[in-house]
């Protein structure tokens, strides 16, 4: 029998405009807009129709106006079609991932994706470091590139994003040392990343004392749907070991192609991309093309599923 399962993208997948339609067709989106504005404290509905590009690109605030769209979306798809099988999110994916399979509400998961984009943000600013995509070599090829590069600095694979698609983390010397190594090595592309920290590396160590606070002020339950979590792939839905991973998030990588290859082997071959754009449906493609996946993040596309 079909599985369904919803995917929930990440940071890179906001643009402006994102979600003024939801907005215009939805009461629901009205309410939550509106919600979330009084628990940001800015008015995150603005920045998202209207930006400008350079406000809605700054961590702290791309988190919660991606989180929230992409919870919208999942309440609205719920009136159009059967609850998935299981849940996974990208990174702050899954945040929403989990607001989805009802181990969070979605006031106090927005509590927690506001504090975490604010701890990311000033991390990455006492603790400079970059990231880069290299594409074309096998994750164990990068791993060992990153662990030559150590001799500059910190750097360590951060999203296994696809086969052939692996993002380091790190110090700006770590991460320029690996790009240059992942070239001399063969590497299609190496892409450097404009982002504004060392995600999922241990120069976001320091932003995990303040986010467990907020994990631990919020209400976990355990989950309704198996969660496929990124620091261990398989599926959570025991509430205290998804607050532990939540935790451990932040410094580990995300470890997306395997995440979904174990989601494809307990039988889902029907994805759906609850958000905005389309990125994990270009990455589940170089990961499976077998696999069906629809990216459903305006109303449009919302509207038209039968």
């Amino acid at each position: 029998m079909s599985k369904i399962g919803f995917i929930f993208p990440g940071q890179a997948s906001q643009y402006v405009g994102m979600g003024s339609d939801l907005y215009a067709n939805s009461d629901i989106a009205r309410k939550l807009y509106d919600t979330a504005g009084g628990i940001l404290g800015f008015d995150v509905k603005k920045v998202s129709f209207e930006g400008p590009e350079e406000e809605l690109k700054q961590t702290r605030v791309t988190q919660p106006a991606i989180f929230v769209h992409s919870v919208i979306v999942s309440r609205l798809l719920s009136g159009k079609m059967n609850r998935p099988d299981c849940v996974a999110g990208h990174s702050l994916g899954e945040y929403s991932a989990l607001v989805a399979a009802n181990a969070l509400d979605f006031e106090d998961a927005l509590k927690i994706v506001k504090r975490r984009g604010e701890l990311m943000q000033t991390a990455g600013e006492r603790n400079p470091g970059t990231m880069a995509a290299i594409v074309g070599l096998s994750a164990d090829k990068v791993a060992e590139i990153c662990r030559r590069a150590e001799k500059e600095g910190v750097v360590q694979p951060a999203n296994y994003n696809s086969p052939q698609q692996i993002a380091v983390s790190g110090s700006v010397a770590g991460v320029e040392m690996a790009m240059e190594l992942a070239k001399e090595e063969g590497a299609k592309r190496v892409i450097p990343l404009v982002v504004s920290g060392a995600f999922h590396s241990p120069l976001m160590e320091e932003a995990q004392t303040g986010l467990k606070n907020e994990l631990d002020s919020a209400d976990f339950r355990d989950a309704e749907l198996p969660v496929y979590t990124n620091v261990m792939a398989e599926p959570a839905v025991e509430k205290a070991a998804i607050k532990d991973l939540l935790y451990k998030q932040l410094t580990h990588p995300v470890r997306w192609t395997e995440l979904i290859l174990n989601m494809i082997s307990a039988g889902v071959d029907t994805f759906y991309e609850v958000g905005p754009g389309a990125v994990l449906t270009g990455l589940l493609k170089r990961i499976d093309r077998s696999a069906s996946c629809t990216a459903i993040g305006t109303f449009e596309q919302i509207d038209a599923i039968v």
